[in-house]
């Protein structure tokens, strides 16, 4: 099988990893990613779409034709924000984009990048939680062929990306600590990228999954 896929956030830390490791691999034939401003990468597998509104595809519909996968990088941090403008930047948007492209592909894996300790109940105190867990619901519910809900906690970034936040390059010398002691939340984000790419060659039994999960699956 050779993936055709499309990816957000290219401009973001795990939207550049994901691209990364989508050009590395020998079964992504074609990487397409839709960005508000110029990512900087080229390669020939390479194509890129220049897009302010991504609650509005109509523009670009004929472009997202004849891919089958999405590996969703885009989102935003809580930090700062009210649940309304964090509910219409991560649950809104996902949707608007997610269900534009189901009607488009209907053979896609769409793979959400969501976060460790996600609420699927919707119900509880922390309000992304909440946010996130009602976004991955229903992506869940979407006509895709599978769709994947992906519960990273630290990421220990890929050297040479430009993209790193500073969190993570102040800290990244204390991966290996973190992966002896926290095991269960600690994984690479090549590893996502990986996985990503292995659950739509060969699927998964769960569908959501976290680090423990998506370490696995990373190895093949």
């Amino acid at each position: 099988m050779k993936i055709r896929a499309i990816v957000t956030g290219a401009t973001g830390m795990v939207g550049e990893g994901i691209v990364h490791e989508c050009l590395q691999h020998q079964d992504v034939e074609q990487v397409l990613i839709i960005n508000r401003r110029p990512s900087g990468i080229s390669h020939p597998k390479l194509k890129e779409i220049l897009h302010a509104d991504f609650f509005d595809l109509s523009a670009i519909s004929n472009e997202l034709t004849g891919y089958n996968a999405c590996y969703f990088g885009l989102g935003v941090s809580s930090v700062g924000m009210k649940e309304p403008e964090y509910t219409l930047m991560t649950y809104d948007l996902t949707m608007s984009v997610a269900k534009n492209l189901s009607g488009l592909n209907p053979e896609m894996t769409f793979c959400y990048v969501s976060g460790a300790g996600t609420d699927s109940t919707e119900k509880g105190k922390s309000m992304w939680a909440r946010v996130k867990g009602k976004t991955e619901n229903d992506l869940l519910k979407l006509p895709f062929r599978q769709a994947y809900m992906f519960r990273p906690g630290y990421m220990h970034p890929t050297p040479g990306l430009k993209n790193t936040l500073s969190m993570y390059k102040y800290m990244s010398w204390l991966y290996p600590v973190f992966k002896l002691i926290l095991p269960g939340a600690t994984s690479k984000l090549s590893e996502l990228g990986m996985a990503m790419i292995n659950v739509t060659i060969h699927r998964y039994d769960k569908k959501i999954l976290e680090v423990r999960d998506i370490n696995k699956i990373a190895k093949g």
